[in-house]
Parts: structure tokens; C-alpha cells; sequence
């Protein structure tokens, strides 16, 4: 189930985030823990071999190779390698989701333009939207483990209700090498021009609208069978892990605590256990576990995508929209502020004082300049006015030029309620000194 802690984090405040650090399903502890007692052993290993197991000139060889390995790991330019590939990999992920096919806007459409109240009617709109359902599962079942785990076959489907046994066995006849996930699709543009020819859809406008969606539709249940068909290049991939694991593997050498009274630079300690060098594995690592989870969100990891539950919830809400709710009206009436011009929602008291306190310092819905300090109304100001004699001689000559131009600002309710403000706003013309001199 995807880890969700948006309520957690709703108001920014001391620690907000450091409650989130204690949480287990969905963590990078999760993730990580198995390398991460790996290392650590493999650590231990290597530091009490190098410290009980090895003679004084095998010691020294070992102290060698761990300065070399501690000169050159620095080398390897973690930080860019995987930065560039999370963000891909978030870009991918992120890509995925936008793409669900969701069946909201083309069941308004079948709603709206499928006319008919009777059996027949209401057959041709639930049809519709199943043929619309069974393709999103049709594709979902191609990508997503969890989808395929609930519907290992077709049959299953059939017994869902997604689609009949006849419509199975059309299914099944049509011989293809390649995801049929096309066929109901196919299915819904021609029953929708069978519509169309009985006169359930007025006009061929409407059912341009209908095909419309139905594009829009399709195009994401493609976009999600491609996105499954081409992955982020194996080769980036092998490049990224493998600096993460080389980099460490070295890091097992490099990073030991040698004898500090050989006096090699930056060993003056031995504190056994080293700090930093796990911290580094923590986030280095972790940086790349991020990257393994969110490359494919179709999988059964803690936050991959429940498309179990969206898949149920689409073919709920399909049919209430254009079965149910198909026509099924509340009777029109006059809303509460019908007589109102002005009128402001009701609201808890405690909303209306804390909304009276952010008015009192600052004004919403205006613009930035509505508080700037301005001339009084009335003020002249001056300006030079150039032009041209006969014969082309240039004159200077000044002209008061009165620009006051009073402006009533209607703000909010709230604004209203503590007297209808009135702002005078002031044009500034600043007046110009032109000392150049032109002649004919």
C-alpha cells in the first residue's frame, strides 16, 4: 500500500519532519538494512583481520594499499552519477502515474451525450465504460504484479465482470502476436456509432467529443505499455550500480583505522567503529535504493501504485456516473444568497477570528502597489513640452499637466464589513530636464 503521511506534514513547525523518522513500512531502514549489516560485517571483517591476523610486514602492506585506495576513491564521481539517474528514474515514475488511464472525463462525456432512459440506454452506456475498464485492465495486467496476481488469467476477468464469456472467446479468436489490450477500444467506437445511427447521440459533434476522450484514453494505456517496453538504459544502470558498489568495496580498505603511532596523515585516532564512512553508506546507498524503487512503481514494494484499488474504483465510479446518476437530478432551487450581493459562506468562529486577525495585516485578492503611499487628489504637477517651429527650431516650454484621477477599489467582504474603503491613487509625471541643443 502506498505510504502516504501528507496530514503529518500538513503545517510547517519544530521537528515536523523528524516524526517521519521513526516510521518502518515504506522507510530507507527497510530498504537498506540487509546492505547496510552486510557492510558493516564485511568492515568488521577486514579490521580485525588487519589487526590480529596479520605480521608487522603485512600490516604494513595492507596500510599501503589502504592509502592508495583512500587517495583515489574520490575519484569516482558519485554525487553526479547518482543524482542525474534518480532524477531520471523520478521523471520515469512520475511520467507513469500522470498516464493512468482514468476513466472521469470520458464517463462525463457518455453521460452527458448517450442519451436514453430506457433498458436499451442504459445498456449501451454501462457497455461503454466496461469495454473502457476492461482495456485499462487488459494493460494492467501486462505491467502490474499485483494485477496480475488478482487476475492470473482471462478467466478471472470474465468472473469479475469485466467481460463476458463471448466477448472472451471474440478476444481470444482474433490472432495476434502483440497486447490486445486495443480490441475493447475498438469495441466502444463501434457500438458508439451504433449509437450514433439509432439517434442515442444527437449529432455527430457529440460523438466527435466522445471519440475525443476515447483518444485521450487509449493514448495513456499506450504510454503506460510503452513505458513498460522501453526502460532506462541497462547500461546507465550497470554504470550507477557499479560505482555505488566499487566505491564501497574500496571503501572496506580505505576507510580502516590504521595504527596512529605510525604517524600516517589523518589516522592520528583509532576509534574502531567509523562514523562518517557509515553515514556515507547510508546516503549514497539509500540515494540508489531510491532509484531501484521508483524505476518500476508497478511492482509490490510499499509504495508502488495501487492499481488494484484504482482499478476497482474506476469501474464503481464509471457505472454510478452513467447509470445512477445518468439524469438523476436534485430539483433546481434558489441558492442561500439569492437576494445577496455581497455574501461571504458561514464558517466556525474560530475560522472568522482567525481569518479578522490575517485581514488586520494583510489584504488578500489585491494588488501589491494598493498600499503604496500616494499624492493627495487635486496635485498639479509639470512636465517640459517639446516641439518643432516652422523651421524645424527647437523650443522648450513647460505645460502643468493635471493628472489626478480619483478610483473606488472594491476588495473583499470582509473589507466591506469594516466600511467600504475608498483609495486615491496618484500618476506621478517626474519632469524632465532636456538640456540638448538641435538646430534646422
Amino acid at each position: 500500500m502506498t505510504v502516504s503521511y501528507t496530514l503529518e506534514v500538513a503545517n510547517a513547525k519544530f521537528g515536523g519532519f523528524s516524526k517521519l523518522l521513526f516510521r518502518w513500512r515504506g522507510s530507507i531502514y527497510k530498504l537498506l538494512y540487509k546492505e547496510f549489516l552486510v557492510f558493516c560485517l564485511l568492515y568488521s571483517f577486514f579490521s580485525v583481520f588487519y589487526r590480529f591476523f596479520l605480521t608487522e610486514k603485512q600490516q604494513l602492506l595492507f596500510e599501503n594499499v589502504a592509502l592508495y585506495c583512500d587517495q583515489f576513491t574520490n575519484f569516482i564521481p558519485m554525487s553526479f552519477v547518482l543524482g542525474f539517474y534518480v532524477t531520471l528514474a523520478f521523471n520515469r515514475w512520475w511520467g507513469q502515474y500522470t498516464s493512468f488511464p482514468l476513466p472521469d472525463n470520458l464517463m462525463m462525456v457518455v453521460s452527458g451525450n448517450v442519451h436514453g432512459l430506457d433498458e436499451r440506454g442504459r445498456l449501451l452506456r454501462r457497455t461503454l465504460m466496461r469495454y473502457a475498464n476492461l482495456s485499462s485492465v487488459l494493460i494492467l495486467r501486462s505491467i502490474s504484479t499485483r494485477v496480475r496476481r488478482r487476475f492470473p488469467t482471462l478467466e478471472q476477468v470474465v468472473d469479475a465482470g469485466f467481460m463476458t464469456p463471448l466477448e472472451h472467446r471474440q478476444l481470444d479468436g482474433l490472432y495476434s502476436d502483440f497486447n490486445k489490450y486495443w480490441m475493447p477500444l475498438t469495441w466502444f467506437t463501434n457500438l458508439a456509432s451504433r449509437a450514433r445511427q439509432e439517434g442515442r447521440i444527437r449529432d455527430d459533434v457529440a460523438l466527435r467529443l466522445l471519440m475525443d476522450e476515447l483518444n485521450n484514453y487509449r493514448g495513456k494505456c499506450s504510454l503506460l505499455f510503452h513505458y513498460d517496453w522501453i526502460s532506462i538504459p541497462l547500461v546507465y544502470t550497470q554504470v550507477v550500480t557499479l560505482a555505488v558498489y566499487s566505491f564501497f568495496g574500496f571503501c572496506l580498505i580505505s576507510r580502516q583505522f590504521l595504527n596512529p603511532e605510525k604517524g600516517y596523515k589523518g589516522h592520528q585516532l583509532d576509534l574502531y567503529v567509523p562514523v562518517f564512512t557509515l553515514l556515507q553508506f547510508f546516503f549514497y546507498a539509500g540515494w540508489l535504493k531510491v532509484g531501484e524503487l521508483i524505476i518500476n512503481p508497478f511492482g509490490e514494494d510499499d509504495d508502488d501504485f495501487e492499481t488494484n484499488q484504482l482499478i476497482d474504483r474506476n469501474i464503481q465510479v464509471s457505472m454510478l456516473a452513467v447509470d445512477d446518476m445518468h439524469q438523476n437530478l436534485p430539483p433546481t432551487e434558489k441558492d442561500k444568497f439569492w437576494v445577496e450581493r455581497y455574501f461571504s459562506p458561514t464558517m466556525t468562529v474560530i475560522h472568522l477570528f482567525m481569518r479578522l486577525i490575517v485581514h488586520s495585516f494583510i489584504s488578500l485578492f489585491v494588488n501589491s502597489l494598493i498600499h503604496l503611499g500616494s499624492f493627495e487628489s487635486g496635485q498639479a504637477v509639470s512636465m517640459p513640452f517639446v516641439y518643432k517651429d516652422e523651421c524645424g527650431d527647437v523650443d522648450r516650454k513647460m505645460k502643468d499637466v493635471s493628472l489626478v484621477r480619483d478610483r473606488q477599489l472594491k476588495v473583499s467582504h470582509l473589507q466591506t464589513e469594516r466600511g467600504e474603503g475608498q483609495f486615491k491613487v496618484a500618476v506621478e509625471l517626474i519632469q524632465a530636464n532636456d538640456n540638448e541643443q538641435s538646430s534646422c
